[in-house]
């Protein structure tokens, strides 16, 4: 059973870090500053219903990352000049999504609202939480009004003056031809597509026959190991396993040259125990009043 146990601990981490471990290794160093709006004359309005120029953080992993914490600065001797705060639901950025920030100097608005404009600045960079490793930045041109600087692909190179504004949406405007589409133009007929999904099908099958015919003979095993020593056959000491690494094999091995060596700690100091007299006072202890022997009626 030990047998047994160790192959299905190994099969649920496998099962774990495949399925998780993409999740784990995505955080805050996959965001991205997307879009910036230096002049806002009659664009996009904040929820005081001011044109306020903003700021556009893209968050390009596959999973919700939360920019709370992190730091928005316009000058790169100042990387903590606006730290975004923690525990507002609004600073969690779902997967592939949007979240616009307001360059109005007014942070007592709300979580979004910065201390800072962008009125004399065309720099603006995002820093982690410890406020040293540099996320993202970018020197933007200066533009006209309500004219966006931003990336020409979200989360990607290059940076061009957009054509239109894209706050808390996708920077391309044009339509896209999906990557179904694409295919169906490479294949009308669906032959590679069905060959592609027998394909995973059967390496699928493939790799579940792998798994549970070496359990199922671990299993085996163990049940016949189990009958033999039932019949007396074999000791129960020959069902455990060798499992013994280099590091305690060799800690046994130094014990026991130790021991026919004789290579033992001697105490050879001699402790002597003298007793001390204490005083005490008549007037905190009681033992004055005790008698050495009881006295005779």
């Amino acid at each position: 059973m030990k047998y047994m146990k160790s192959q299905i601990k190994i099969l649920f981490l496998i099962i774990f870090v495949s399925y998780f471990g993409n999740c784990l290794g995505q955080s805050t160093i996959d965001l991205r500053i997307n879009e910036v709006l230096q002049k806002n004359d009659s664009s996009y309005q904040d929820d005081f219903g001011k044109h306020s120029p903003w700021i556009e953080i893209f968050n390009s992993a596959y999973n919700a990352v939360n920019i709370g914490g992190c730091y928005l600065t316009n000058d790169m001797n100042n990387p903590q000049k606006y730290k975004i705060p923690k525990g507002d639901p609004l600073t969690v950025i779902p997967t592939r999504s949007y979240l616009v920030f307001w360059a109005d100097k007014k942070p007592t608005h709300g979580t979004l609202h910065l201390n800072f404009d962008l009125d004399e600045t065309n720099f603006i960079a995002l820093f982690d939480q410890s406020g040293k490793t540099l996320i993202d930045s970018v020197t933007f041109d200066k533009t006209k009004g309500d004219v966006t600087f931003g990336r020409k692909i979200d989360g990607d190179l290059p940076w061009v003056v957009l054509e239109k504004t894209t706050p808390s949406s996708s920077n391309i405007i044009e339509e896209q031809i999906t990557a179904a589409e694409k295919f169906r133009q490479v294949d009308p007929l669906g032959v590679g597509m069905t060959a592609i999904a027998m394909a995973v099908v059967f390496t699928a099958l493939i790799i579940l026959y792998l798994v549970f015919r070496t359990l199922g003979k671990g299993y085996t095993r163990e049940r016949e190991r189990n009958v033999l020593i039932k019949e007396g056959k074999i000791e129960e000491a020959a069902m455990i396993p060798d499992i013994a690494s280099g590091e305690v094999n060799a800690a046994i091995a130094l014990a026991l040259h130790l021991f026919n060596s004789e290579l033992h700690d001697f105490e050879d100091t001699v402790l002597t125990i003298n007793k001390v007299s204490r005083n005490y006072s008549p007037w905190s202890s009681k033992i004055y009043s005790l008698r050495q022997s009881p006295q005779k009626k």
